[in-house]
């Protein structure tokens, strides 16, 4: 769910949204079956079940809109073409939309997609299997691979050390792909590294590395980790649509998190995961409300360890 958001200006986000080439719909308009047309987009990623489920299964129907879904190489590119207008509603990352937001980028949080839960973790941190790193205090001195250097797996790592008794000023960090990071740990190039599903459940069924923690838990214990949003602008012309969009959203979202099993295999299709790999993994929480106190300790961690350079209130971005 991290992506490059953080290094793009405003003017070229805002181009970069207008290379999408098409039109915004107008406001009301509707499908030859009555239905209001909502085109939306995220990266191809498990907190996009909720809207990939209630499309397949009738429940955005059942609130009057006809959903058009389109996937994106990145969250950065979402948020662009939902400024640019060739998109009325995108998922990013949480992370992604603060720097938006303190960019002045204008977007609104409307809904939750995705939510991290200590009790049922799907972030750990790796170290080689048998690594005498055992504790954060181990970890000083030690390089990690990130995604990106400023990212949310890196933030939380700094945190997670420090609130264990460990020093994140000692710390390196290094940008190496997911796909990659297992190897740069086993031939010692990284001492260890934060991983998500489904990299996280792929890399610890291999053997040859072990977690030492849950590096999110230095964010916090319950927060909201991506969001659906839009901008200001759409939702003054489209309010009615973004309300049943929000209802549809949070139906959808129950049930999948009530019946993992049953639709493991919308996810697979969707996501190009393996089926046997989401059976095995932990799977990320999409149902809870968008409260401010879900979403202010990722803007408070991004605020203290620099990832944005001042702290602001939750309430600012979400939509009223």
């Amino acid at each position: 769910m991290q992506d490059a958001f953080n290094h793009h200006s405003r003017r070229g986000f805002i181009a970069l949204g207008a290379a999408f080439g098409l039109q915004a719909a107008a406001a009301g308009a509707q499908t030859p079956s009555g239905l209001t047309p909502v085109r939306v987009s995220s990266a191809a990623d498990e907190d996009i079940l909720g809207t990939v489920w209630g499309s397949q299964h009738g429940i955005f129907q059942k609130y009057g809109l006809d959903i058009d879904l389109r996937t994106a190489n990145s969250g950065a590119a979402v948020a662009a073409a939902v400024v640019g207008g060739s998109i009325d509603i995108g998922k990013s990352s949480l992370f992604s939309l603060i720097a938006a937001h303190e960019k002045g980028i204008p977007i609104q949080l409307i809904a939750a997609a995705g939510v991290y839960s200590s009790t049922a973790s799907t972030v750990d941190l790796l170290v080689k299997t048998g690594s005498p790193i055992r504790t954060a205090h181990d970890m000083n001195g030690k390089t990690v691979s990130v995604q990106a250097l400023e990212d949310q797996f890196a933030v939380s790592v700094r945190a997670w050390v420090d609130q264990r008794g460990g020093d994140s000023t000692t710390l390196k960090f290094l940008e190496i792909p997911a796909s990659a990071a297992t190897a740069a740990i086993d031939d010692g190039r990284v001492d260890a590294a934060a991983f998500t599903n489904p990299s996280l459940s792929v890399a610890l069924a291999g053997g040859k590395v072990q977690s030492i923690g849950h590096p999110f838990d230095g964010i916090g214990r319950f927060f909201i980790q991506s969001a659906y949003f839009t901008t200001s602008s759409y939702i003054a012309a489209n309010r009615a649509t973004v309300d049943k969009f929000v209802r549809a959203i949070n139906e959808s979202g129950a049930y999948v998190d009530s019946h993992q099993a049953q639709t493991a295999d919308a996810l697979s299709a969707f996501s190009k995961i393996p089926l046997d790999v989401i059976q095995h993994m932990t799977r990320t929480q999409l149902n809870t409300k968008l409260d401010p106190r879900n979403v202010q300790p990722v803007i408070d961690a991004a605020f203290k360890y620099k990832a944005i350079t001042k702290n602001f209130d939750a309430k600012e971005m979400i939509a009223s």
